[in-house]
């Protein structure tokens, strides 16, 4: 699986956390039903089909797509007995052809099923790729995105008396604090910042202005975390 922490990605854009979301499309007879679920990880993206198998057992159909991971670098699809090629590839490209903004493309940590209640006329191979296609870009347009951004732990060791002071000023020059650890001879306040040599750097020449260089910025883990579009 790919190593979220050494991603070339900083960003990338996903379908918010919440209930499964769902759209149906009627071409032809045939009902073609889009399920989308939030899938940081294959398990999740597998379990999504095993529901739906059971939840519309006697459907025909329950073809799939799945793209996980900063990079992009898991990619699945099936096309579960239709035409080689007419479904589940066509998916898996809505998805990674989705604009989530002008010009880019980078939605992922997606999965996505639509189950087909076969409606007696043939749709033809061309009819199938734009009907599996179509259904998971409307789908889409229903499902809120929000942005993943990886950020840099930073800690700064404060004495005591001085914390409260540099923590309101940090907030105040705009930084995200993260968690706050307190030790026996000072505060340890923790700065989230874009995983960027550019933002650590520019946190740290402020940091040594707010403190007239007696406190160092110490870069820790990263984390992944939601963030408004």
């Amino acid at each position: 699986m790919e190593n979220e922490d050494d991603s070339r990605a900083t960003t990338y854009t996903t379908i918010a956390v919440g209930p499964d979301f769902r759209h149906e499309l009627e071409i032809r007879r045939s009902r073609f039903i889009t399920v989308l679920r939030r899938s940081p990880d294959e398990e999740t993206a597998r379990s999504l089909v095993h529901d739906l198998r059971r939840e519309f057992h006697d459907a025909r159909h329950h073809c799939s797509a799945f793209v996980i991971g900063p990079d992009r670098m898991i990619q699945r699809s099936s096309d579960d007995g239709e035409p080689s090629g007419t479904a589940g590839i066509p998916m898996l490209e809505a998805l990674l052809k989705r604009e989530t903004s002008p010009r880019v493309t980078d939605l992922s940590d997606v999965s996505v099923v639509v189950v087909r209640y076969f409606g007696g006329i043939l749709l033809g191979a061309g009819g199938l790729v734009r009907a599996y296609s179509e259904s998971v870009s409307a789908g889409l347009d229903l499902a809120p995105l929000v942005l993943r951004r990886r950020l840099r732990l930073c800690a700064i060791d404060v004495p005591h008396a001085g914390a409260g002071r540099l923590e309101n000023e940090l907030r105040g020059a705009g930084y995200v604090m993260a968690d706050t650890g307190y030790e026996p001879q000072h505060t340890v306040l923790r700065v989230a910042l874009p995983d960027e040599a550019t933002a650590i750097s520019e946190a740290r020449a402020r940091l040594a202005s707010l403190t007239a260089g007696h406190l160092e910025l110490r870069p820790q883990g990263t984390e992944w975390v939601d963030v408004p579009r």
